[in-house]
């Protein structure tokens, strides 16, 4: 039995798991990530990296590296097309969906991107691997662990039985749905499980991009006599995906009967060769705690959601950044006792909201069709014009996302400053950006090309407006240092940024969230990071 001792141990090497060792270990933190897993694989669950996961892929360099392993250019159409068959009817179309076109936006600095998770998760591996003070381990379980007033005592083992003990500060169970660290702490998923069971086929299709007339697109949605199913290009070497609903609890399928469920709900005979089949359950459920002391869940292993949205990675990704610069702040002494806290009482009403937008979306998607969509005639093509003007009413809210993905803030958070008056209205369709504390502080281009973002420090930033009272500055300074706080000035030249923030001052988190607001300071770092108190006195 060997021995290692780190700041944190990380469990599962997820979008979750592998977000929390980036945000760690870009800040000096030890960090050991164990995979029970190699990873990889041919079916990957999601493919929407939204504008706020590829944001934060910028603040950490690897952006342009995610554009670079795009199976089909970042300026493949993401388009969304609703159709009988993929022989069959166009009934409705979604262009641009998650706003994945790569043209510069106001909004925001980075566009989503389609691309398959095990790409994301490449990249993200390539950039843990990169970073010297964290280490990751494939094929190396969890079996236990207890914990102290000063940290954490986990029992690994690797694929060949070898054991390790490891001594952490922290612990973060990042290691999905059957997590075992949900189990640990005593945390129960509360929802419903099974919501519909799906499968997942991944195939080879040679030429099958040119056997329809429905031109490119990311899915193509087929809503026919057998319900609803999906179908697109999924990355290089004629790769697609296939998920027809109606699947039953643990049923496998043969390559032959995937094979003939595909020709069948395409209406496209042609060689196709099946790589994987494997069966899935949408849930809605969320954990009633997200931490014990020292260990803390992140990602599928405290909330599941449905997949319509693409949202469910994406959150993931976010609790890493969330609880890596958190666990960061209070390793390295500026971070007060009460700042770790704070992660679940921040993430977990979002993680609610997406979870119920999710299910509105559900809702839409178990409608069945009149059995006469796909009949030709008269009646058949006034069916599928009224079911394509319902579709293309109710499902926009899935495919234009940007309220959601940027609007929800941290209201009512213990680290953001109050402010009078009713929160902004969440609108799903449409973002619209406000420097009200606890939301994501609104972007702009600087005159050099750069986002406003790349100007913002890993701690906090304070964003000067022109003609700020320099005094008040001074005295933010002063503060920082008092509390060891790091705090970069941001004087963003040609953004007008009391137009853009409605104040002379913005103190914005290491999120990119707003923290407090304001033309006279008022020692608002203290309150940002749960500490009044300097760190000399602590």
């Amino acid at each position: 039995m060997s021995e290692v001792d780190v700041d944190v141990l990380v469990v599962g090497a997820g979008p979750a798991g592998l977000a929390s060792a980036i945000e760690l270990g870009s800040r000096g933190v030890r960090v050991l990530v164990a995979e029970r897993n190699d990873r990889g694989g041919t079916a990957p669950r999601a493919k929407t990296t939204n504008v706020r996961t590829r944001t934060h892929l910028r603040r950490w360099g690897l952006a342009d590296r995610l554009a670079e392993e795009s199976p089909f250019g970042v300026d493949y159409p993401n388009n969304m097309v609703f159709v009988t068959r993929l022989s069959g009817f166009e009934l409705a179309r979604f262009a641009n969906a998650f706003n994945a076109s790569p043209e510069r936006s106001q909004l925001y600095p980075e566009h989503a991107q389609w691309i398959p998770q095990y790409s994301l998760e490449k990249v993200l591996i390539e950039k843990v691997r990169s970073l010297r003070c964290v280490d990751l381990r494939f094929d190396t379980d969890f079996e236990t662990a207890s914990q102290d007033d000063t940290g954490v005592t986990a029992k690994l083992t690797d694929k060949d039985g070898g054991e390790l003990t490891v001594r952490a500060r922290y612990l973060i169970g990042a290691d999905g749905a059957r997590s075992k660290i949900r189990d640990l702490i005593g945390a129960t998923l509360e929802g419903q499980h099974g919501l519909s069971h799906s499968y997942n086929i991944i195939f080879r299709a040679p030429g099958l991009s040119e056997a329809h007339a429905h031109g490119p697109a990311a899915i193509y949605w087929q809503l026919g006599r057998q319900g609803l199913s999906a179908v697109g290009p999924m990355d290089r070497d004629d790769k697609w995906f296939f998920m027809p609903g109606g699947a039953k609890p643990g049923e496998k399928l043969s390559d032959e009967e995937a094979v003939a469920l595909i020709v069948e709900r395409t209406g496209i005979d042609m060689p196709f060769e099946v790589l994987s089949a494997d069966s899935w359950a949408a849930s809605e459920l969320i954990a009633d705690k997200y931490a014990d002391r020292r260990i803390i869940l992140a990602g599928d292993a405290c909330h599941l959601h449905p997949p319509f949205g693409g949202y469910g990675m994406n959150m993931g990704i976010g609790d890493g950044v969330d609880l890596g610069w958190k666990i960061a702040a209070t390793l390295q002494g500026w971070g007060g006792p009460r700042l770790i806290d704070t992660y679940e009482a921040e993430r977990r009403p979002i993680h609610r909201a997406v979870i119920d937008e999710a299910m509105a979306n559900y809702a839409i998607a178990g409608t069945m069709p009149p059995p006469q969509l796909e009949d030709d005639g008269p009646e058949g093509e006034q069916i599928r014009r009224a079911v394509g003007m319902v579709i293309q009413s109710a499902k926009g809210r899935e495919f234009n996302t940007l309220g959601t993905v940027l609007g929800l803030g941290y209201e009512g958070s213990p680290i953001v400053s109050a402010e009078p008056g009713p929160p902004p209205e969440h609108v799903n369709e449409v973002y619209t950006p406000t420097a009200r504390p606890g939301y994501l502080a609104p972007h702009a281009w600087l005159e050099d090309g750069r986002s406003l973002y790349d100007a913002f420090g890993q701690g906090f930033s304070l964003v000067v407006a022109r003609n700020a009272d320099e005094t008040e500055v001074a005295k933010a300074v002063d503060d920082a240092r008092m509390l060891g706080v790091p705090l970069t000035i941001v004087r963003p030249g040609n953004v007008p940024a009391r137009d853009l923030y409605g104040v002379s001052l913005t103190l914005v988190r290491p999120d990119q969230h707003v923290a407090w607001r304001g033309d006279q300071w008022t020692s608002a770092l203290g309150m940002a990071v749960a500490r009044r108190e300097p760190v000399a006195a602590a």
